[in-house]
């Protein structure tokens, strides 16, 4: 039991790093996001990808170790929690506060990356919202009435209200 223990908290503390590089790129993340540079994004949403492949590599072997942890126990897996098998180890202090130091780090990792990403996800949703409301503007601009300008023959010229052929300057 010991030793299936000790293997649960280096998973555990495996895990926890792993997440840590996570924080990292998310961090990364949001300068990249707020400049739209969309190359850097792609380049940190791959490096993402391969440690989310190596995350769900030690999920597995984190399954593995508490299910063979339930066997000895004669519990569940389904309904075992590392919650409760920190309760369950009383007589054996040492691991039990390990694995009390290892779960309190892991969530502790684990809602910074979610403070994180939620924060690059409003940043990204506000992006979003700006492209959008660029196009319709875009557009509504090429909606809009003719004016009532005729030529010497009595037609109508063509011109648009509020367009302006020659494009944005962005030097004005």
């Amino acid at each position: 039991m010991a030793s299936l223990l000790e293997n649960l908290i280096d998973v555990l503390d495996s895990e926890n790093r792993e997440y840590e590089k996570l924080i990292a790129l998310a961090e990364s993340k949001t300068p990249v996001i707020v400049a739209g540079n969309i190359e850097d994004l792609g380049k940190i949403t791959e490096d993402e990808q391969e440690i989310v492949g190596t995350i769900q590599g030690i999920e597995k072997e984190r399954n593995k170790i508490l299910a063979d942890i339930a066997n000895v126990v004669n519990r569940d897996v389904k309904t075992l929690k590392l919650i409760d098998l920190i309760q369950m180890l009383d007589k054996m202090p040492d691991q039990q506060e390990m694995l009390k130091g290892v779960q309190k780090r892991l969530r502790a990792t684990i809602d910074s990356l979610k403070a994180a990403n939620d924060k690059n996800q409003m940043l990204l949703a506000d992006k979003l919202d700006m492209v959008d409301f660029n196009l319709n503007m875009i557009r509504a601009m090429k909606s809009a009435p003719q004016t009532a300008n005729y030529t010497k023959d009595a037609y109508t010229n063509g011109q648009s209200l509020g367009i302006f052929h020659g494009g944005f300057d962005a030097k004005q």
